[in-house]
């Protein structure tokens, strides 16, 4: 099937479109997700397959080209009578093409090499025994060694929860194959940072290396905890006596809860900060909120109705101001 129809792109899709797409997807049919679902897991497959070829810029570019089809594997050449086979002109000035068709050889073409001479070299270039014949359909044999070609790289999603992100830990990745890879999360990964794990795509070609796999990582929000870089914030609930006269309060943070002393007369949008409490260097910022009690305080009541500030600011001077401006 065409990887541009499969992800729902256009063909000239930019790179992060293509990547946007693919998430979607590989979420949507991730096996783990739809346990007892073959049909999933063979959607996810040819997702995969897709992006792999899509995200590889010289791939796509072959696969545009029709150099390749939707699996990376070579199209044939097409013969004058829509057969395959024959050489072709793939360049301009090309020695061994004529004008635009099939290459004739002949042995005064050859350049010194003869019919065996080249059928060697061919066979060392791709790896194969040109199916056990000759270039004349005589029988062939010999090597089928061939230059060594690195695997292709794999790519694959995790989702994982916003402390690992955080501290760091090794998650486990089950692939459409039932195979299994143990994926090191490093402390402070973002969202949608890609891993790349070295040596664990697809099997080398000829003794070559075998591919990597690249892990593209996302990260669930937290109801507590939120990023500012490598700092964390919070939003810390206190009471209005809190604020007020201050106080000695324990604060959670993704390395444990530690005492923090709020000063008094703090108000909501007071930012405190815990030195060494974020990601790697980072600190933790905490921002207070003042809640007033759910249920009535007459005293607090009667107590504000017969008050009068010390410093009586009005806290929305200057709205009005704004108000004109935007009028």
């Amino acid at each position: 099937m065409d990887p541009y129809a499969l992800l729902g792109v256009a063909r000239d899709a930019d790179e992060k479109a293509i990547r946007t797409a693919y998430r979607a997807l590989a979420k949507k049919h991730h096996p783990d997700l739809n346990p007892g679902k073959p049909e999933a897991e063979a959607k996810f497959k040819e997702i995969a397959a897709a992006y792999a070829l899509l995200s590889d810029p010289e791939k796509r570019a072959r696969f545009d080209r029709g150099e390749i089809d939707a699996t990376g594997a070579e199209t044939a050449p097409r013969g004058p009578t829509g057969g395959s086979g024959g050489f072709y002109r793939q360049h301009a000035g090309d020695p061994f093409a004529s004008g635009h068709g099939r290459y004739q050889a002949g042995p005064e073409d050859l350049g010194g090499f003869d019919h065996e001479d080249l059928e060697s070299l061919l066979r060392r270039a791709f790896g194969q025994g040109m199916g056990g014949h000759g270039m004349g359909g005589q029988p062939g044999g010999g090597q089928r060694g061939g230059f060594p070609l690195k695997g292709t790289d794999a790519h694959y999603s995790l989702t994982v929860d916003f402390l690992t992100a955080a501290k760091g830990a090794t998650r486990r990745l089950t692939l459409p194959d039932g195979q299994v890879l143990d994926v090191a999360i490093p402390a402070g990964l973002k969202d949608g940072q890609s891993l790349r794990l070295a040596g664990k795509g697809g099997p080398g070609l000829n003794g070559g290396p075998p591919g990597d796999a690249f892990v593209e990582v996302t990260v669930s929000p937290h109801p507590l905890y939120r990023r500012d870089g490598d700092d964390i914030v919070i939003e810390l609930p206190v009471t209005l006596k809190e604020a007020v006269l201050g106080a000695k309060v324990k604060v959670p943070t993704i390395h444990g809860s530690v005492m923090l002393a709020i000063p008094p007369g703090s108000s909501s949008g007071t930012r405190l900060r815990l030195k060494g409490r974020g990601i790697r260097q980072g600190h933790q910022v905490v921002e207070l909120a003042v809640v007033l009690p759910k249920g009535e305080e007459p005293e607090l009541a009667a107590f504000l109705e017969g008050w009068t500030p010390r410093h009586d600011a009005d806290p929305r001077a200057g709205l009005a101001d704004l108000d004109r401006e935007g009028a």
